[in-house]
């Protein structure tokens, strides 16, 4: 059972030990009058989510793989390699590399991460629950002025003034799939390779997925309606929802897309011709995502 986020925090960190409610308040205003303007964007770490990603790519009118080659760098979010993907900067200028002399260049489009700071997000699930919580935590960190500001905001005012709300509403199904894998550990086992690279197109490529999901593979597995194949061809966010939706099946056996009667002969046909075509191709017998 989980009863504090704060356990194994080092002595030195930046999060306050405190768990805050909604309706608790916090004093902090960030402006650019204030002195320590662009101080927390000199040095960044930020995780990105499917809706960061898709918001960025569409403010700076780039696709997804143009967006993820130019701005990110993934990284292994598990011991199993679950793929994540974090902002690029380099040792020598960890700078974001959004960043202006007047601010942020994407402030509209802006992360999650730096929608709530200063404060934090974690989401936790009690050990025999089915549900997941939020606990919300102040960061406060040495080079930082905002809470020295007069103002004080209540948590739930805060993420609505900062816009998070809607934000953490469109992952919310993408961020409980990380967790129950968190949580799940060692009972579902290491995921295959075919299905890290599917998490990785379903969560952030979301050109090359909504590829896939027009393709011949996709239809032939999964038995959708014309109406709802052309709802993902059309409706970013609901492409987005539909690839945490999917991957809950690929990863979980969570059987809430329909799967049409003879797909699972009809993948297994279509690999073994693949590899008896390319049988020195590594990729021969990758065509999409086990069929679950």
């Amino acid at each position: 059972m989980i009863d504090s986020p704060f356990e194994n925090l080092p002595h030195n960190s930046p999060l306050q030990p405190v768990r805050l409610e909604l309706d608790d308040k916090i004093q902090f205003r960030c402006h650019k009058d204030i002195a320590c303007f662009n101080e927390c964007c000199k040095k960044i770490d930020i995780s990105l989510t499917p809706y960061d990603i898709l918001c960025l790519q569409k403010h700076l009118n780039l696709t997804s793989n143009e967006f993820l080659s130019q701005y990110t760098i993934p990284f292994e979010m598990d011991k199993d390699g679950l793929p994540g993907v974090k902002i690029k900067t380099t040792v020598e200028n960890p700078a974001c590399p959004f960043l202006q002399q007047d601010g942020c260049s994407v402030y509209e489009a802006r992360p999650t991460v730096c929608r709530y700071y200063a404060l934090g997000l974690m989401s936790m699930r009690k050990e025999k629950s089915s549900t997941d919580e939020n606990a919300y935590f102040l960061v406060k960190e040495e080079h930082c002025l905002g809470h020295d500001e007069e103002r004080k905001i209540s948590v739930l005012n805060y993420r609505e003034e900062q816009g998070v709300d809607q934000y953490d509403d469109i992952n919310r199904e993408w961020r409980q799939l990380i967790l129950k894998k968190r949580s799940a550990g060692p009972t579902i086992g290491k995921p295959s390779e075919r299905s890290l690279k599917f998490f990785f197109l379903c969560s952030y490529n979301f050109d090359s997925f909504r590829v896939f999901t027009q393709s011949e593979n996709f239809s032939e597995v999964y038995d959708l309606t014309t109406a709802e194949i052309e709802q993902l061809n059309t409706d970013d966010i609901a492409l987005l929802k539909f690839g945490s939706k999917l991957l809950k099946q690929v990863l979980f056996g969570e059987m809430t897309i329909a799967i049409k009667d003879d797909a699972v002969q009809k993948r297994v046909q279509r690999r073994r011709e693949q590899i008896q075509a390319n049988p020195d191709d590594p990729n021969a017998n990758y065509d999409g995502p086990e069929v679950v």
